[in-house]
């Protein structure tokens, strides 16, 4: 893959945007954190463009509730490059976690206080941090290049925030913990296109949303929704069978 010559860079610290699209400007503060779309391989400029103008509704129809209910967290949407080409970070949550337990995730989680304001530069720090705590990555070979409008999980109550990443620097990962994660996969962005590896999942309780079969592992709900309109608004989706259903149980 050959790298862009695009230099949108911000280093935020006394002020980020954590709406639809990278942040831009320049300068910054001592402690900062750096979002910038410098030297990334051209094959993300679409995820780029994407996440400069998405809104909100295009994602999702499950929104921040207006009265700023919901424990803040974030996720970290790592784009790699391996042996086929790009590829996403996922992870498998424990068995016996009280939450999405079992699910295929991004890396991520709630926000701690000294990750610092939850409406600029605190999710951005979460994302890498829960991201080291859950699969071992070395934080200094992310490039963070943009984030997403937040989300919301009703299940859990979560608002999140979307955090996109480019793996420049590649470090050995997998579980840290056991009792959090159950394991640590990649998964070729080629193998989400294909229409084969694409079902509707199906809960009892009414919920029907995308879902891909992939590593050995159904991914679905919040994480798969993600992924799904990341394929969609950066051109990357392929016609597949929207009728081929999985059904999922009570306990999922």
């Amino acid at each position: 893959m050959t790298r862009g010559t695009q230099d949108d860079s911000l280093t935020t610290g006394a002020r980020a945007r954590t709406g639809p699209g990278p942040a831009r400007g320049g300068g910054g503060a001592p402690g900062g954190i750096e979002v910038s779309t410098r030297g990334l391989p051209r094959w993300l400029d679409p995820v780029v463009s994407a996440a400069r103008t998405v809104r909100p509704t295009q994602l999702s129809r499950f929104l921040p509730p207006e009265d700023g209910a919901g424990r803040q967290s974030a996720v970290l949407v790592l784009f790699g490059e391996g042996p086929r080409g790009p590829e996403l970070l996922l992870m498998e949550r424990a068995a016996a976690l009280r939450s999405h337990a079992g699910q295929p995730s991004f890396p991520g989680g709630a926000l701690d206080p000294e990750d610092g304001d939850p409406q600029t530069t605190g999710p951005l720090r979460a994302a890498l941090r829960e991201a080291e705590e859950e699969t071992g990555l070395d934080p200094a070979g992310v490039q963070l290049f943009g984030v997403l409008p937040r989300l919301y999980i009703p299940v859990s109550e979560f608002v999140v925030t979307p955090v996109l990443g480019w793996w420049r620097e590649p470090s050995p990962v997998g579980a840290v913990d056991l009792a959090e994660t159950a394991r640590v996969f990649t998964v070729p962005v080629a193998d989400l296109t294909d229409p084969a590896h694409r079902v509707t999942v199906v809960h009892p309780g009414g919920y029907q949303g995308p879902a891909f079969q992939v590593a050995s592992a159904l991914v679905w709900g919040f994480t798969a929704g993600v992924i799904d309109r990341i394929l969609h608004f950066a051109g990357w989706e392929q016609p597949w069978d929207r009728s081929r259903q999985v059904p999922l149980d009570w306990r999922a």
